[in-house]
């Protein structure tokens, strides 16, 4: 057993949220009882992530996506109303680290993602130097892009929007978690000949077919679920606690 305090200083040394420029606010987003005994972790604070929590018995969840983001309506109502009344009414802690769990350097999202992916990480770029950039751990390449997005469509389960029109080899490879489309340009400067992420939009389809750096979209919710049950992992080995990882399904 610990407490908030402690549990919140502990995920602060470990993510050093003071270094991220943050589209919302980083550490404890919702104060719950004192003692802790057993965390939960999932992606998003969702109603059914707080309603899995409360039937785990759970005294704190840790998440990616917290409840608070800039330039949200901030009036308590419907879906938000719905979230702060079930943790609230159970006394449960919400913590949530946004950029510091994409980009800690073996416990964040990136990372995991390329763990997962049996992918090893040589450099970092991008604004905040959230994307990695590496090779494959075994040394050999992908013989073109519609072999790594197989390789990735089966790693994650998940289904992959390939955007390529070359057939060449693909060695170096980008990756950076989730909603990240828009550092595609960063990965094709840094010398990609392949980039994965969670989401496509409209603009990232000419750019993989003009500059022939392929695209690769493998799910928001995908390619994040690796990141807080890592993160919670270690932290509740350091502190003595139950932990308990509650993926919400989730198809974007």
């Amino acid at each position: 057993m610990t407490d908030r305090q402690q549990l919140l200083r502990a995920l602060d040394a470990l993510l050093q949220p003071e270094r991220f420029k943050d589209y919302g606010p980083n550490g404890l987003q919702v104060e719950g009882r004192e003692p802790v005994r057993k965390i939960v972790s999932g992606v998003t604070a969702s109603r059914a992530l707080i309603e899995a929590a409360i039937a785990a018995n759970a005294d704190a969840i840790l998440v990616h996506h917290g409840l608070f983001w800039r330039g949200q309506d901030g009036r308590v109502t419907g879906w938000m109303k719905q979230r702060l009344a079930l943790l609230l009414a159970h006394d449960i802690n919400l913590f949530a680290y946004h950029l510091p769990l994409d980009a800690h350097p073996e416990l964040g999202n990136n990372a995991q993602l390329g763990l997962r992916l049996g992918l090893k990480a040589d450099a970092r770029f991008g604004e905040q130097e959230l994307g990695f950039l590496g090779t494959r751990v075994s040394g050999d390449g992908f013989v073109d892009a519609a072999a790594l997005s197989a390789h990735v469509q089966q790693a994650l389960a998940h289904p992959v929007t390939l955007v390529s029109t070359h057939g060449r080899a693909i060695r170096n490879i980008a990756w950076c978690s989730g909603g990240a489309q828009g550092h595609f340009e960063e990965a094709i400067a840094a010398g990609a000949d392949a980039y994965i992420t969670g989401e496509i939009s409209e603009p990232q389809a000419h750019y993989a077919r003009e500059s022939g750096v392929a695209y690769l979209a493998c799910g928001h919710h995908a390619s994040e679920r690796y990141g807080a049950p890592a993160v919670a992992t270690y932290i509740a080995s350091q502190l003595g606690l139950a932990h308990e990882f509650i993926d919400i399904d989730n198809p974007a």
